[in-house]
């Protein structure tokens, strides 16, 4: 895309990125792909990008549709891919990032719409892993949970710090709350995609950013 019309359609919409974060099965990828392609901004999946080196690092069988834990990397590496999101909001614009803790990441920076999906029934999720990926409803639920779990203990240890910088200090929660990644308030807009369409769930997103068919039809 060329960079007059790039800049035009950064001009369009109230912000210079979104992130959009949420637990498996609840959406996040599908809403990610859609909004980048009706924006023209670049779209990153921090799943697919963690994967293609997981696959590589010989720690995941090419084959397995299924995602990892983030306990497959050393602490440095997970947080060096985690700040280059923050980096991204900082520096670039035109983004559509998607990953577990891209609205942590964006914390505190201007022009990044935070984007939180949520999907009120678990059996729905379950659902979902298991057409994606092809598996059976046992593992889908073993793969949602227990890497939720794991995922949750040590990005708690990790981003302790950044917690009480960006979350505390900034009085978006008290200092007795739980670090908790995907709690609504830290974000600028939620979405159960158990209640709403992937269609509605997209229309949400592009009220929120301003943009309008009138200005889209300009820039054609």
């Amino acid at each position: 895309m060329g960079q007059k019309k790039m800049d035009g359609l950064m001009g369009k919409y109230k912000y210079r990125n979104v992130t959009i974060s949420g637990l498996p099965g609840a959406g996040s990828s599908t809403l990610g792909r859609s909004l980048a392609k009706k924006t023209g901004w670049r779209y990153y999946s921090g799943g697919d990008f963690m994967r293609a080196y997981a696959v590589s690092q010989g720690l995941l069988e090419e084959k397995s549709q299924l995602h990892h834990d983030a306990t497959v990397y050393n602490d440095e590496f997970d947080r060096k891919v985690d700040y280059e999101v923050r980096r991204t909001a900082k520096e670039e614009s035109g983004n559509v990032m998607d990953a577990w803790l891209s609205g942590f990441m964006a914390l505190g920076v201007e022009g990044t719409l935070k984007v939180l999906v949520e999907c009120g029934d678990d059996a729905v999720r379950v659902d979902r892993i298991v057409n994606r990926d092809e598996v059976g409803v046992m593992e889908a639920k073993k793969h949602i949970f227990e890497r939720e779990e794991k995922n949750l203990k040590k990005w708690q240890r990790m981003y302790k710090r950044e917690w009480d910088e960006w979350v505390v200090k900034r009085r978006l929660l008290p200092a007795s709350a739980s670090i908790d990644f995907w709690i609504s308030d830290l974000y600028d807009l939620v979405i159960d995609t158990f209640s709403h369409s992937k269609e509605e769930a997209l229309e949400l997103v592009m009220k929120e950013l301003g943009g309008s068919k009138d200005r889209e039809k300009d820039l054609c």
